[in-house]
């Protein structure tokens, strides 16, 4: 069984994707923190982001696994590191190299194939998991999307305002759905859940429920 989740920053994809995963009992592979991975893998070496080939060969080098909801770089634990909002703001400068999601989008699919798997991100639906079973697109109103997002950072000691935040998410909205590679879309036959005024259990429950179906 393969499952689909899309949608837009700070929409609660990866929230919703772990919980549903871990209540069907199925591999939960956070793909956005790939992305991100590679991001800091560039900002460790300080590259440019304006230097295409140089990003795509560091994420050619770039070994990332998961376990027990950790993520690994090249054997270092950076769950914590990649959540950072320096390295939020450029994954939008990563997520556009075409070569560079080629390179995700294989090693995800490897990692989908012969298991049953939930993925979130941008483009699982449309692109990563055409074929998926069940596909979602998860959405929620830009100022509550920033709401969760400064909550979670506050906890992390972030300096950044609620406005500033807000005016992240909304370009980053703007950016990913206007890359040509892998652009953010609501795949055909996804189900929409707008999860504005919902909870993170009551997302999940619809989700399942549809599954149950």
């Amino acid at each position: 069984m393969q499952i689909a989740i899309d949608g837009p920053a700070g929409a609660g994809k990866s929230t919703i994707a772990k919980l549903v995963a871990k209540k069907l009992g199925i591999t939960y592979l956070d793909t956005g923190a790939m992305y991100r991975a590679v991001t800091l893998a560039v900002m460790r070496r300080e590259g440019s982001f304006d230097d295409q080939a140089a990003m795509i060969k560091i994420a050619e080098e770039c070994e990332i696994s998961f376990s027990d909801r950790q993520v690994f770089l090249n054997g270092e634990d950076v769950t914590d590191a990649i959540r950072t909002p320096d390295v939020s703001k450029h994954t939008s400068d990563v997520a556009p190299v075409s070569e560079i999601r080629d390179i995700l989008v294989e090693e995800q699919r490897r990692i989908a194939k012969g298991t049953s798997v939930i993925m979130d991100g941008r483009d699982i639906g449309s692109v990563v998991l055409p074929d998926a079973d069940y596909k979602f697109y998860l959405d929620a109103d830009a100022s509550v999307r920033a709401e969760r997002r400064y909550k979670e950072l506050l906890e992390k000691g972030t300096d950044q305002t609620l406005e500033e935040i807000k005016q992240d998410i909304i370009q980053r909205d703007y950016n990913d759905m206007h890359r040509k590679s892998g652009p953010l879309i609501k795949a055909d036959d996804a189900v929409v859940i707008d999860s504005t005024s919902m909870g993170i259990d009551e997302v999940a429950k619809t989700i399942i429920s549809y599954i149950d179906q």
